[in-house]
């Protein structure tokens, strides 16, 4: 590892390879949906002032009473203590600024039962033996959908890969690591000029490595799904990443290669080439066998929401 990739913020590698291709996520009604059902007389005041006032502010009409509830346990428990406006809007989610129980930055992402996208979402979904058995209504998609990226997002932290730091998860609220400034979100790669491309492509090229050492395959990794912050490079979106066992996850890393490499050869990076870069991955990684995995044994996958033994998703 060069000197120059230190200054990237491309973190030493940590013991072991984390993940575990097995971990069984369960869907069934959490704590916020109990919350949600009995309307009891403090969440209906929070609720209105999660949508009327200045420390929460947020009016979506999008947002079932369950997901309001799922935000009312995360403020209950010091996750989160005030809202603040959107950093990026989308057709499943959107990302807000927020403030932790204790005033530190943190990022909420909110998913919406009703994405327009889950059938997609099943297709990355289905194959990965976290998910089998799943059933096909909405709300166990979207909800799946959530603490995949919440233990992908574990995943590659422990594997030396530079995400944001997931804090907490509930129902399809995820409470993360803010990459960026109060008002001022880090720019992607596409939006800045890369000055160095060539050191810029060897380290994303070692998170794609590391990434599949730790039996994940980022699947839609892009420009666009890389972050500018503070002279390091950060993977963003993790929520679609598929382990190794999952039926199309070559083809997805092949796609990732191509998009990695043809991009930083457009930014003039001397030796950026899909084939190389597929080879490179292949050559270098060792993903340990299906057959070697041991549930929440690596990644700490068996303490589930908000870091608590609760199985509830």
């Amino acid at each position: 590892m060069t000197d120059e990739q230190d200054d990237f913020g491309l973190t030493e590698e940590t013991e072991g390879a984390p993940g575990d291709e097995f971990e069984e996520i369960d869907v069934r009604d959490t704590e916020a949906d109990r919350i949600a059902r009995t309307k009891d007389r403090e969440f209906a005041e929070f609720r209105k002032r999660l949508k009327d006032t200045e420390q929460f502010k947020l009016d979506d009409g999008a947002f079932d009473d369950a997901t309001y509830a799922a935000i009312y346990k995360l403020v209950e428990d010091d996750h989160v203590g005030a809202m603040g406006g959107p950093i990026s809007t989308g057709k499943e989610a959107n990302v807000y600024e927020a403030l932790d129980g204790e005033g530190g930055d943190v990022a909420l992402k909110v998913y919406r039962i009703n994405a327009s996208n889950f059938q997609q979402m099943r297709e990355y979904l289905e194959g990965d033996p976290r998910f089998e058995g799943l059933r096909g209504d909405k709300k166990a998609v979207v909800l799946s959908w959530t603490r995949k990226e919440f233990s992908n997002l574990r995943r590659a932290k422990a594997a030396g890969v530079r995400v944001p730091e997931p804090l907490a998860v509930q129902r399809n609220v995820l409470v993360m690591e803010l990459i960026g400034r109060e008002g001022d979100a880090a720019p992607t790669l596409s939006d800045v000029d890369v000055e160095n491309p060539q050191m810029a492509y060897e380290v994303v090229r070692e998170y794609v490595r590391r990434l599949y050492d730790a039996g994940l395959v980022h699947g839609d990794l892009s420009e666009y799904n890389v972050v500018v912050y503070e002279g390091e490079l950060v993977v963003i979106d993790v929520g679609q990443a598929v382990t190794i066992h999952h039926p199309n996850s070559e083809d997805f890393l092949e796609r990732d290669c191509r998009n990695v490499a043809n991009f930083f050869a457009r930014q003039g990076a001397e030796d950026a080439d899909p084939d190389d870069l597929l080879a490179y991955v292949h050559e270098h990684a060792n993903p340990r066998a299906e057959a070697d995995t041991a549930a929440g044994a690596r990644d700490g996958t068996e303490a589930t929401e908000q870091g608590s033994d609760t199985d509830d998703a």
